[in-house]
This record gives C-alpha cells, sequence and structure tokens, in this order.
C-alpha cells in the first residue's frame, strides 16, 4: 500500500493513493462537467490530452469515448490499473519528462492548490513543458465559494459527497475533510490545500510563463491558460 503524506489521510475499503485518495471510490464517482469544460476549452481541432493526475479513468473514459486520444498520467499504480483506453504513465506530475507535445494539457482535481509552492511550480513547469505550439493549459481551480458554507452536500448518481471542514491551520494552508456516502460504502479524505488568490494564481502561473486567457465558467472554476512565448 502506498504511503500516505502527511497531513493526509484516507478511510474506508481499498487501496489508497499516496494523497490519501481512495481508489475504488474514485473508480465509482461518475464524471460530471469535466469533458463540456475540456471541450469547451480545446481549440478547433485539437485531438490529443495530457491529463496529469488521472486516478482511476474517470474523466479519461469520459475523453476516449468523445474521440479524444488521451495520455494519462498518474503516481498511482493501483489507479493506473483501473485506466482502459488510453496511453498510461506512472509517474508524478513534477517528474514528468516525455519527449510528445499535446493539443491540451489538463491539471483538473484542484491539483494546483498543493500546499508546496515548489510542488506547484514544478506541476505548472511540467504544463508549460508539454503543450503543443497553439495549444492550451486547463486547470481546474477551487471557485468562488468553494471553502464557504460548510458542510456542503452534493448528490452523485449512487452517492453524495459532503464537504465537512475547511479549517486554517496556518501559513495560507487548509485542512479539508471530505466524506463520500454509497448504498454499501463510505469513505473519508482528510487533505491539505492552498487557496490562491487570482492575483496569486496569475503570478504563479507567470513563473511558469503561462498566462490566464480565459475563466471558462461562472465560478471561475475552470480556467485556459496559454504560454507566454
Amino acid at each position: 500500500m502506498a504511503r500516505i503524506r502527511e497531513g493526509y489521510r484516507g478511510e474506508g475499503p481499498g487501496a489508497f493513493t499516496p494523497d490519501g485518495c481512495a481508489v475504488d471510490m474514485w473508480d465509482r464517482l461518475k464524471v460530471r462537467e469535466e469533458p463540456d469544460m475540456i471541450a469547451l476549452g480545446a481549440r478547433e481541432g485539437a485531438r490529443t490530452v495530457l491529463e496529469l493526475g488521472c486516478g482511476a479513468g474517470r474523466v479519461t473514459h469520459a475523453l476516449v469515448e468523445r474521440g479524444w486520444e488521451v495520455t494519462a498520467v498518474d503516481e498511482s499504480p493501483e489507479m493506473l490499473d483501473r485506466v482502459r483506453g488510453a496511453k498510461t504513465i506512472l509517474s508524478t506530475i513534477e517528474d514528468l519528462r516525455l519527449e510528445e507535445r499535446f493539443d491540451v494539457v489538463l491539471l483538473a482535481s484542484y491539483l494546483v492548490h498543493t500546499v508546496e509552492p515548489e510542488s506547484c511550480r514544478a506541476m505548472l513547469d511540467a504544463c508549460r513543458a508539454h503543450v503543443a505550439d497553439g495549444g492550451v493549459v486547463l486547470i481546474q481551480r477551487e471557485g468562488i465559494g468553494w471553502h464557504d458554507e460548510l458542510p456542503r452536500i452534493s448528490r452523485h448518481p449512487g452517492g453524495s459527497v459532503s464537504i465537512l471542514a475547511s479549517d486554517p491551520i496556518g501559513d495560507g494552508v487548509r485542512a479539508v475533510r471530505i466524506e463520500y456516502e454509497f448504498p454499501d460504502a463510505h469513505w473519508v479524505h482528510e487533505f491539505r490545500c492552498r487557496p490562491l488568490t487570482d492575483r496569486e494564481f496569475e503570478a504563479i502561473l507567470a513563473e511558469s510563463n503561462l498566462a490566464v486567457d480565459e475563466h471558462l465558467d461562472e465560478h471561475r472554476t475552470w480556467v485556459r491558460a496559454l504560454p507566454l512565448d
């Protein structure tokens, strides 16, 4: 079983990733707006996607069904074992070094809010290094009010997701607790994140030679970024 990072915890049946995500849970959780946002943010004629942090293929499979050529990257072999129809690569995002370039580089699942600024910078460097000329980087952020009005429950096919707490613990970092409830299983995920203001987000993008081109939704959750050079 993967060694869980300090400050992260997973509880429930099955294997867990180093950041405390439950493999079995992500394998059953259904895709939501992600494929539509990717289609909206991509340039006309785009065909190839580099999905960074693909997990069990929740988004991957929907993209493949729509005709995208997907290269799916994750640090968890247990997650990658669930992915079908895409080229898979076992790697951390920070350490990824591919010769290929892609029409769309996708950094979803709020990974841009990782606690360590150096890790965030390395992830964005990987995005910049792998986007093709004329391509786009699509980033999923914690949108407006994501940490407010808790607890907050959302219904999913077959289950529910409850964001129960987001507590400041110092240095701009928050401790988050989420529970996933299905008729036959219950999972808990506790993790840490660093919320970014628009100004902070734009600044860290610029350090990786990226810039915001457009917000794709009203909550400013989905961002299209372009290379600066």
